[in-house]
């Protein structure tokens, strides 16, 4: 074998810091870039008018009323933000144990999107497609008399859910919910009734992780969770090829795009995803990932705009197409003042 050359044998004809003296050259060999193209922004919509709640575990997230999200949204696109997340919360007496209120074609998200479309129809509208903030147990499905999540019975109302959706005018139906077969019979339910290209972000490698807490408050579905788990349908965080194996199948039954969920703590699993099947691949910067930054430099201890900026570049550099996080709209305007 070969002998690999030691480093005095190049030293001092190569000096990789010649190329990091000055700004100018950075630039020139960066192999990265980030841009307001690469964002979406998540948004939580609530009823009412002129109605704007905080979200106590993520500091500066608001649920918004649809009058105040459409103006939320327009900044957001003047900003150069391609697109919106869509998560309604709804009031508790909706919830169901079948979670009808998912596919009411005068529900709070279906209603959303159609103003938002009306209003801003160059804007990009994602909707979530899950059960969990319209169950009455925080389940992201449906339960039998054990209190195990069904799938196929789970499946079946997702559809209408997306096809609910997509008539009210999405421009992407994002399936958040891990069960099986559920971009097969979504695709097959959008194009038979003419949906073509209604395109689907599959959450394809989505973790039973310990990161959504402040989501699920977000959301409203905390509390109806219980304390209970979703280990039964969501990925163990050990796991790295059974998210290969998940990506392939959402692929096969017709998948647009795909998502890796959390982000950080898996930028192993985008690059694996990307290099191994090379289709675009979304990662979301979740919500407890959001609250640490948030946390760590409300108290001094990060530069927030350094470490954001920092965190979401490592998404790009992992292979990453495009990234949900709560810290769109301040990247972006972040990325504008250069």
């Amino acid at each position: 074998m070969d002998q690999m050359p030691h480093p005095k044998d190049f030293f001092p004809a190569t000096r990789m810091r010649r190329m990091r003296f000055q700004t100018f050259s950075r630039r020139l060999m960066q192999e990265n870039r980030l841009s307001c193209d690469d964002l979406i922004c998540p948004l939580f919509v609530i009823e009412g008018q002129n109605q704007q709640q905080s979200v106590a575990s993520m500091p500066g997230v608001n649920r918004l009323s649809i009058d105040l999200l459409l103006k939320e949204a327009e900044t957001l696109l003047e900003l150069g933000i391609p697109a919106i997340a869509l998560f309604p919360v709804i009031d508790p007496a909706q919830k169901s144990l079948a979670a009808e209120e998912a596919f009411n074609p005068d529900g709070l998200a279906q209603r959303c999107v159609r103003a938002l479309k009306a209003e801003l129809p160059e804007l990009g509208v994602i909707t979530d497609i899950a059960l969990d903030p319209f169950t009455s147990h925080g389940q992201d499905g449906l339960l039998n008399e054990q209190g195990y999540v069904v799938n196929d019975e789970t499946v079946a109302v997702l559809c209408k859910q997306a096809l609910s959706h997509a008539e009210a005018g999405a421009d992407i139906v994002a399936p958040s919910d891990m069960m099986d077969g559920r971009i097969g019979a979504i695709r097959n339910t959008l194009e038979n009734h003419g949906f073509t290209n209604t395109r689907i972000l599959a959450y394809s490698a989505k973790y039973a992780s310990s990161f959504y807490g402040p989501f699920r408050d977000a959301v409203g579905s905390a509390g109806n969770l219980a304390g209970g788990n979703k280990y039964s349908y969501q990925m163990d965080p050990a796991n790295s090829d059974e998210a290969l194996r998940e990506i392939a199948l959402d692929l096969q039954e017709g998948a647009d795009m795909i998502m890796v969920k959390p982000g950080m703590p898996y930028l192993d699993i985008i690059r694996r995803a990307k290099d191994h099947f090379g289709v675009p691949t979304f990662a979301y910067q979740v919500s407890g990932e959001y609250a640490m930054l948030k946390a760590a430099s409300a108290n001094g201890w990060l530069d927030e705009r350094q470490v954001v900026l920092e965190s979401l570049l490592a998404f790009k550099r992992a292979g990453c197409d495009a990234i949900l996080t709560y810290y769109a709209k301040a990247a972006a305007q972040w990325l504008s003042r250069g």
